[in-house]
């Protein structure tokens, strides 16, 4: 297939442990993971792979990490837009994003997310102050990121469908079960997501879905297929999910693995999915 020019990166993280602990870091299975990994550690992984800016997301529900990363992002060529946090539950959510924008670097700040997929309520989303925050995204003109587990679509959707002007980004494709190998309920949820205009997918987090350690792109495939089929390249973005993704895999493998699973998709479809989305979504 033909290269990729200008690839964007659409989900990755960073952290420095000496600023904060990254408390979600537990147990001998991520173990790799603790320890910083800095912007100057993502840009020759980066530019060997082709990707020429980047979507740096939040990690934690901390305040202080956004204003950090918009920062970070306003002294760096790489990082072209912060998905970051705010307390969507805050009554004065609306003066926090403002006073974000007002920030060093606020004006990369493109999209919020919360960790949904750690929130005992499956329903989190559809509680009236959350709905109420999440209004507030909207009227700031940024989109919103999904981070929930597979058994968290479908409350994901209604709310999706109780607020259409707002653009939601599903993350890791909602989390199917790739280890497993199983698609329901998952792609069905999937689908009635897709089928609301204002939602969009990355094409991310697939990797550490899998087996860490047996997992293949045909292993990939299926769900890749049906992100694709159900969003349309339109709709869909790449994102490395870096540093998780070394769990599993390497930054490279993760992108050539990307490349392999979208190669049924013409080259105008296949700069949609590596950058025409993101840099349309994002206002990158």
């Amino acid at each position: 297939m033909t290269a990729v020019e200008g690839i964007v990166d659409a989900h990755h993280h960073l952290w420095d442990l000496s600023v904060r602990d990254q408390d979600w870091i537990t147990g001998e299975r991520l173990a790799p993971l603790r320890r910083d990994f800095s912007l100057a550690d993502l840009e020759p992984e980066a530019k060997a792979a082709g990707v020429t800016a980047t979507v740096l997301v939040q990690t934690v529900t901390v305040a202080e990490e956004t204003p950090e990363f918009l920062a970070m992002a306003a002294g760096s060529d790489l990082v072209a837009g912060v998905v970051g946090w705010t307390d969507l539950t805050d009554p004065a959510v609306a003066d926090r994003l403002a006073a974000l924008r007002e920030l060093p670097g606020g004006e990369l700040l493109v999209g919020i997310r919360h960790q949904v997929q750690g929130e005992p309520d499956p329903e989190w989303l559809l509680r009236p102050d959350v709905l109420r925050g999440l209004r507030a995204v909207a009227d700031a003109d940024l989109v919103y990121d999904l981070v929930v587990l597979a058994s968290q679509l479908p409350a994901a959707t209604r709310a999706a469908a109780l607020l259409p002007g707002l653009v939601f980004v599903l993350d890791h494709l909602g989390k199917p079960p790739i280890a497993a190998r199983g698609t329901q309920p998952w792609a069905r949820d999937l689908r009635a997501l897709a089928a609301l205009p204002n939602t969009v997918c990355k094409l991310s987090g697939m990797v550490t879905e899998a087996d860490w350690d047996t997992w293949t792109t045909a292993d990939l495939a299926p769900y890749a297929a049906t992100a694709i089929g159900a969003f349309g390249p339109a709709r869909l973005m790449f994102g490395s999910d870096w540093p998780v993704c070394r769990l599993a895999a390497g930054y490279a493998e993760v992108v050539d693995s990307a490349r392999a699973l979208t190669a049924g998709l013409n080259e105008a479809e296949r700069r949609e999915v590596f950058s025409g989305t993101a840099r349309r979504v994002y206002g990158l």
